[in-house]
């Protein structure tokens, strides 16, 4: 379980907190959804994400360590079997929370938390093979061919060319004033 917040806990005691969040995230793997205030959701956020981190990798160790928080093994076998190969692509993120506005009762701000299962969009997939395309061409101009002007050259060329082009229009100037002076002597 990650780091407790400083300040009061949910509940009461460190083991009453530890109790409702185990309670939490046992709900949320059964319904895939469910409605709680926005201190509980928040806090459950990161139990609930380590633990289908575990289901992804599958093995033994993952399985009782999750029996440790998630008393339930119909619910470990559904997080097991259902919700972490859904999850398999994505790489994190797999909660989603949503505010939903204030209970009627005693006006506690609430939120519903529920499990990501979209897959990952074809978007995502095709900004990570760019990335990889851009990485694999930096690797290959990275040893610059001696034929080819490199970027550096090339703003250096230009910088000349754009002053000899100023110069001349300030010189043009001072050229006709001189040529009209001459003609007004005359």
């Amino acid at each position: 379980m990650p780091t407790p917040t400083k300040g009061p806990r949910l509940g009461g005691g460190p083991a009453h907190e530890r109790h409702i969040l185990a309670n939490l995230a046992t709900s949320l793997f059964e319904h895939r959804r469910i409605t709680t205030t926005e201190t509980k959701a928040k806090r459950l956020r990161p139990l609930a994400e380590r633990l289908i981190t575990f289901a992804k990798r599958g093995d033994l160790a993952s399985r009782r360590r999750v029996l440790a928080t998630v008393r339930s093994k119909e619910v470990v076998h559904e997080l097991f079997t259902e919700i972490a190969p859904a999850m398999a692509e994505r790489q994190g993120g797999y909660t989603r929370i949503t505010k939903v506005g204030n209970r009627k009762g005693d006006n506690a701000p609430m939120a519903v938390i529920e499990l990501v299962m979209e897959p990952v969009s074809a978007k995502q997939a095709t900004v990570r093979e760019a990335e990889k395309a851009t990485k694999k061409s930096a690797a290959k101009t990275a040893e610059p061919v001696e034929d080819e002007p490199t970027a550096e050259e090339t703003p250096a060329e230009e910088t000349p060319v754009e002053e000899t082009a100023t110069e001349e229009t300030t010189e043009a100037p001072a050229e006709e004033s001189t040529e009209a002076a001459e003609t007004d002597k005359a």
